[in-house]
């Protein structure tokens, strides 16, 4: 479940607090004194340090950007400078036990950038303006990663693109990534997305069309186990949260930065 980062802040605000009242009722039945709780970061100075990190300004289109020379940018550079020797590295004692090596990118934040969206909206998710902007397939990509992309590319591995995004956004997002440099292929079978109405056999043990209970780590695990047992082997897997990348299947992962939301 996504969670933006006004929601988080505030239900982490709501936590401590919550701490701080029953650590006093406790002073008061032990005769002891209440323990002390430490602030949360304001959430104002907070917003301030993410645009900072992003280099965010507002084009004369209305258009918040992120610069190419920011520390997020820098961030992305080192992750992206490491992953192309694992990759090279890999791809030279390949094919290994008959598979073919492949990578696994998320797209929200891996592979494009919504930075615009989240400043516009004051950091505040909504499904409806979500799902508008991601239709518009606008959204500029992620610093370095088509050329990762075509760096993977040129090293004979094999692109795959998996996205919690909803089956409804798929065109929106094919067509965003094509638009953004990815130049690799964006069809149903490179192009993974949440299909609740129609979910595949292999997520059958938390996915049925009239129940999906499967979490962001048990699709995403689920979706990279089915790839590899398709005759590739993942030899990295790209992320900007860590349910994007846990539950295995992958010989590495690289967890992009994104301090703007959460998914659990």
């Amino acid at each position: 479940m996504r969670k933006s980062l006004r929601v988080a802040g505030l239900a982490t605000a709501c936590t401590v607090a919550g701490a701080a009242l029953y650590a006093t009722g406790a002073a008061s039945a032990d005769q002891a004194e209440a323990r002390p709780t430490k602030e949360p970061h304001n959430i104002g100075l907070l917003v301030g340090e993410i645009d900072t990190y992003y280099g965010a300004t507002k084009g004369a289109d209305g258009v918040w950007k992120s610069s190419p020379h920011s520390p997020y940018a820098k961030d992305l550079a080192r992750i992206q400078a490491k992953a192309k020797k694992d990759i090279k590295k890999a791809a030279a004692h390949h094919p290994r036990h008959g598979k073919k090596p492949a990578i696994v990118l998320d797209v929200d934040d891996t592979a494009l950038l919504s930075f615009d969206y989240e400043k516009s909206t004051n950091y505040t998710y909504n499904n409806d303006s979500w799902n508008a902007y991601v239709n518009e397939a606008k959204r500029p990509a992620v610093f370095g990663m088509p050329d990762l992309v075509k760096y993977a590319k040129r090293k004979g591995v094999e692109v795959f693109f998996l996205t919690g995004l909803a089956e409804p956004l798929r065109q929106g997002a094919v067509t965003n990534l094509a638009r953004a440099g990815y130049a690799t292929a964006l069809d149903r079978t490179h192009v993974f997305t949440k299909d609740k109405a129609n979910p595949p056999a292999y997520l059958k043990n938390c996915a049925t069309p009239t129940a999906w209970n499967c979490t962001t780590v048990q699709f995403k695990e689920g979706t990279r186990k089915y790839i590899e047992s398709t005759g590739y082997d993942i030899v990295g897997s790209f992320g900007d949260q860590t349910s994007d990348l846990a539950g295995g299947y992958a010989d590495k992962t690289y967890k992009l930065p994104n301090p703007t939301y959460y998914v659990g």
